[in-house]
């Protein structure tokens, strides 16, 4: 007999929703649904308007400004939660960030105050969320990350991000490590490419999102609402004995080593 999830009464912060179109925001999407009450973190006055645009049906939703550089945005924004919520039981990070020189040229040109701002923000940031968030953090909580198939195969210009990526997808495995004494779970969710305004900022993004369809067995891409899918499910008590996976979600385009005509 299937289990539907119920997530009622379940406190979800969702940090790096940017608009409708973030993976972010299919995630919580599908949160909400389940039931789970959310609150936001942002950077900034645009992604201010995002987010309220995005929750006006809840104008309750706790909403906070935070740039995760910055260790006083991150002591406000859980001294905040704190007094709002008794507590966390799912944190989604969907944050991630290089300069566009960092993308465009060749890797081995990479400057150091590039490769320090893509490492910081995507992959370090996870690191200090869960730092932060571990007072708040209930006994069975559960923590996810967006990661990309570039953290172990070369994506040409994917670059530095794809160095961070690789970072954060070590970082899922000792923090789950770490956190998994308390019944905290950490996982990563990788997404085949899926149209974003991130996504978008990728030089040939749109040329490696046909190329996707072609070779994935299911020949086709994946949906904002399969991500969304996934992270529900890995956040929910139904993946309880599930920690310290990258899980995929990209029609089975990574099991492939070349596609050949038969």
């Amino acid at each position: 007999m299937s289990k539907a999830i119920d997530l009622s009464g379940k406190k979800a912060l969702i940090m790096g929703v940017t608009n409708k179109r973030s993976l972010g925001w299919a995630i919580a999407s599908q949160l909400q649904e389940a039931g789970a009450d959310l609150a936001f973190s942002y950077q900034g006055e645009r992604l201010r308007r995002e987010v309220e645009k995005l929750t006006a049906d809840r104008p309750d939703t706790p909403r906070f400004e935070c740039d995760v550089t910055r260790e006083e945005d991150l002591e406000a924004l859980f001294s905040g939660l704190a007094k709002a919520w008794d507590g966390i039981d799912i944190l989604v990070h969907s944050i991630a960030f290089a300069p566009r020189a960092a993308m465009t040229g060749r890797y081995i040109d990479t400057v150091r105050e590039d490769w320090m701002m893509a490492l910081e923000v995507s992959a370090y940031s996870l690191v200090a969320i869960a730092r932060h968030a571990e007072p708040l953090l209930k006994a069975d909580a559960s923590i996810a990350t967006l990661t990309f198939q570039a953290a172990e195969r070369v994506v040409p210009k994917y670059n530095v991000m794809a160095v961070a990526k690789s970072a954060l997808e070590a970082s899922v495995r000792y923090l789950a490590y770490e956190l998994g004494e308390k019944g905290i779970r950490v996982n990563g969710i990788s997404a085949g490419p899926v149209k974003t305004v991130a996504a978008r900022s990728i030089p040939g993004f749109m040329s490696m999102y046909k190329q996707f369809e072609k070779i994935a067995p299911l020949k086709r891409n994946v949906t904002h609402e399969e991500v969304g899918q996934l992270g529900l499910f890995l956040l929910s008590p139904l993946a309880s004995g599930i920690t310290g996976e990258v899980v995929y979600v990209d029609a089975g385009y990574h099991i492939m080593g070349m596609d050949l005509p038969v």
